[in-house]
């Protein structure tokens, strides 16, 4: 029996030692340049290119928006072991043969580098008394150091040279492991230099660096976004995000609007290069530009109407009356059938010194709430049609509404006679809304009598809205959007008010997406800024085709398609009266007017405290096969505290825009 046992632990003894003498064979004869190329990937040591080429931006008709230029950049990366002594030689060998704006040295700077340099009068700034103190541990170090610094004076700072200590800031601020910029835009004397004396310089180096050329100045600017610099490297806020994608602290990000959204289509491929045993590299892969981008933006439509708006605003700032709180106006042009955004622009004046000045004011399209008013009757009415209210042709007197306690609610002309749902948007009745919301409630109305309606009348108004687009996100392709201000008290007035757009108020791309989703037969096709996806091109045109962005329709209309058709003829009623003149001379016009009681927070402390009249259109053409819509929004237009006059700026703008739509798409 032991011998058995013997026999066996000695068969796994010689099988062991036969796997292992296969495996050294297999790794050392048969299989060895495998293994060998196999253990060079793995103890290889690669880096990367510092900088790559963005993607280019384009608009829709291909003019180039966005490009990349290269910068001729000095850096500098501290080496192990370099002590302020070294960076001391460096810096005056920089002084002399770079030129450099030193004038936003701060004190703070200059002191610190006075620490360093002059170490012994720096140390002599604390009394005895108080070095044994810290002896005794009633002060740290960093309480002597502090009361150090305090004690520099401007005598002592007079000793500082400001251009050194201002290097010495360059190149030292940030993280240790940062490629810190002491110079962009060097020269090519100032570039040679640096380029033939690295050896000499520890640690400083030239590249070039890749930045953003905006071929078409401030037009859009806002909304194509920013990119961080390698200075800064990537924001704090956005730090995880982008570490967790492998990018490093000082890459360049895209930081707000498109070139943040677009970030991983646009972001080039960094060139990777081996670290060869002396120090020399070898390039293992090319860098490559990022992906182009194209967008459904008509930059010379949007340069046409930054420049009405520029033209509109100041004339009506400077020259109209009861102007004092209007401060500027909002414009989105859009494609209805697909969702494409072709103009977004809004402009905003502000009083400098006495002297008037615009500002691209874009970012308050997607975040800054309006009182809509009128515009929002399509809508509204709506409510009327799909809860059994009204029907198509639904005829009531136009009269002033009171509710127990409260004023009268009228329209804004008296006079009007009986009128059907169609005539009550052409005229633009306040009373035809108040009584069918009256109706959509249940609510038993008699003039000057007490009125009680549910919360449900309220949700019945939102959801409907939300199915045009008002209240809701767009979830347009930006990242920052506001759904706007949705009210919570539920009186039987606000729903009265709620149904001429009184109450809940909308961001301007709300209200665009609301006309665009009447002018597309109530079809809602989501917003949006991309067009087109282009790979890469190795020249200065424009790559194949990678993706087209095709229309994404979000909702249908919950209604009947006659009553959507009503609704359209009602606004092409609109442009016969209340809304003539509005788009110009476009062909076959449609839309709507609004005029709205706002509110205006004057002095910055959170309450609103002025009451004013703010003005709104919303449009399309032509009526039965709409190619654009508008949306115009001019805030605050008149402070009704003083005179009846109110600007027409809203209107000014509209008919301008509209004809310039009309002559650039047609």
């Amino acid at each position: 029996m032991k011998n058995r046992r013997l026999y066996v632990l000695l068969f796994f003894i010689i099988f062991g030692f036969a796997l292992i003498i296969y495996q050294l064979t297999n790794i050392q004869i048969i299989n060895n340049d495998l293994y060998k190329k196999q253990l060079d990937n793995l103890t290889i040591s690669t880096v990367k290119s510092t900088s790559t080429p963005r993607g280019r931006i384009y608009d829709r008709n291909y003019n180039l928006l966005v490009d990349n230029v290269g910068v001729k950049t000095i850096y500098y990366k501290k080496n192990k072991g370099t002590d302020f002594n070294e960076q001391l030689r460096i810096i005056k060998l920089l002084k002399d043969n770079i030129d450099i704006d030193y004038s936003s040295v701060s004190n703070t700077n200059l002191k610190e580098f006075y620490s360093l340099k002059y170490k012994d009068k720096f140390d002599k700034k604390i009394t005895k008394k108080e070095y044994l103190k810290y002896k005794k541990r009633e002060l740290k170090e960093s309480d002597l150091r502090k009361i150090k610094m305090e004690r520099i004076n401007d005598t002592d700072l007079n000793e500082v040279d400001k251009k050194e200590a201002y290097l010495f800031y360059l190149m030292n601020k940030g993280y240790y492991y940062n490629e810190n910029i002491i110079k962009t835009y060097a020269s090519e004397n100032e570039y040679a230099y640096v380029a033939n004396n690295i050896d000499k310089l520890n640690g400083v180096n030239v590249k070039l660096e890749w930045e953003r050329k905006y071929l078409y100045g401030d037009t859009f600017r806002l909304i194509l976004g920013n990119i961080s610099n390698s200075s800064s490297g990537i924001p704090k806020e956005l730090k995880n995000k982008y570490l967790k994608k492998g990018y490093s602290l000082n890459d360049k990000v895209g930081v707000s609007y498109l070139e943040y959204q677009y970030e991983d289509i646009l972001k080039g491929e960094k060139a990777i290069y081996k670290l060869n045993d002396d120090n020399s590299y070898t390039l293992l892969k090319d860098g490559k530009r990022g992906n182009d981008i194209v967008l459904t933006i008509d930059i010379n439509l949007q340069k046409e109407i930054e420049q009405i708006l520029d033209e509109e605003i100041t004339n009506a700032k400077v020259n109209d009356y009861n102007t004092s709180l209007y401060d500027g106006s909002h414009v989105i042009v859009t494609d209805p059938k697909t969702g494409e955004i072709l103009a977004f622009a809004s402009r905003m004046i502000v009083n400098d010194n006495g002297e008037y000045k615009i500002y691209d004011n874009s970012p308050a399209l997607l975040t800054n709430p309006v009182t809509p008013g009128s515009i929002v009757k399509g809508a509204s009415i709506s409510v009327g049609y799909k809860y059994g209210a009204i029907d198509i042709g639904t005829r009531m007197l136009d009269e002033c509404v009171k509710i127990q306690n409260t004023p009268e609610k009228c329209s804004w002309i008296s006079g009007i006679g009986v009128i059907d749902d169609a005539e009550a948007l052409a005229i633009s009745s306040n009373s035809y809304q108040y009584k069918t919301a009256m109706r959509v409630a249940n609510a038993n109305y008699y003039y000057n009598g007490p009125l009680s309606v549910d919360k449900s009348a309220f949700d019945k108004y939102r959801d409907m809205f939300n199915e045009y687009g008002l209240g809701v996100k767009t979830n347009i392709d930006l990242p920052v959007e506001s759904v706007g201000v949705i009210g919570d008290k539920y009186d039987s007035g606000l729903l009265l008010d709620f149904s001429i757009g009184q109450y809940d108020t909308y961001t301007p791309v709300q209200i665009s997406s609301y006309i665009s989703t009447i002018a597309s037969s109530g079809n809602r096709y989501q917003l949006h800024l991309l067009k087109e996806i282009r790979n890469t091109s190795n020249n200065d045109k424009i790559g194949t085709l990678k993706e087209e962005i095709k229309p994404k329709l979000v909702h249908k209309v919950n209604l009947d398609d006659k009553y959507i058709d009503r609704i359209r003829l009602g606004f092409s009623k609109v442009m016969n009266v209340t809304g003539y003149g509005y788009m110009g001379d476009v062909p076959e016009p449609s839309g709507k007017t609004g005029t709205a009681e706002s509110f205006k927070d004057t002095d910055d402390d959170g309450l609103i405290d002025k009451a004013t009249i703010s003005r709104a259109f919303i449009g399309y053409a032509p009526k039965d096969n709409p190619k654009f819509t508008v949306t115009i929004l001019s805030p605050n237009v008149k402070y009704s505290e003083t005179s009846d006059y109110s600007s027409s700026v809203n209107y000014k703008i509209s008919k301008r825009v509209s004809n310039k739509v009309f002559e650039i798409l047609k």
